[in-house]
């Protein structure tokens, strides 16, 4: 398990972290994102900094939410996501907003990126365990 770092002036090493927690290369994200490879290395090294509208293309490959990225990043606070009235907002759970509103940006973004690890445990927890009751579904019958 890789454990994210938080720090606010490195959203490259926080995607780069991501990414290799997603078990995915540069070349499979921007194949898949869209993104140039060339793009993305800049982007980890701190050569760049990323658009909204790349965060937005990448982060579902590396099984984060568009606004717990966007947070992290620093393009909006969970506060703000929520009153642009976003769909994906519906997801947060509606006590968990209303106290990380009152809280600094730092530690709101600290808070979604461990929320986000939780939920990236939990997801991974539950597609090895429907991979094992496939496993056992499928056994061949011993004569």
């Amino acid at each position: 398990m890789v454990i994210l770092s938080i720090d606010d002036r490195d959203i490259g090493s926080i995607l780069k972290q991501l990414r290799v927690r997603a078990d995915i290369s540069r070349v499979q994200l921007g194949t898949a994102s869209g993104v140039s490879a060339s793009h993305l290395t800049r982007i980890e090294n701190g050569q760049r900094f990323p658009s909204a509208k790349v965060l937005r293309k990448i982060a579902p490959h590396l099984h984060i939410s568009e606004v717990e990225l966007l947070s992290l990043a620093g393009y909006v606070s969970v506060d703000q996501y929520n009153k642009l009235g976003h769909p994906d907002s519906t997801k947060l759970d509606p006590n968990v907003v209303a106290i990380l509103s009152q809280e600094p940006v730092e530690v709101q973004r600290a808070v979604i990126s461990i929320l986000s690890m939780v939920k990236y445990i939990a997801e991974s927890i539950a597609r090895e365990q429907t991979q094992v009751k496939n496993d056992d579904f499928h056994e061949p019958i011993a004569n």
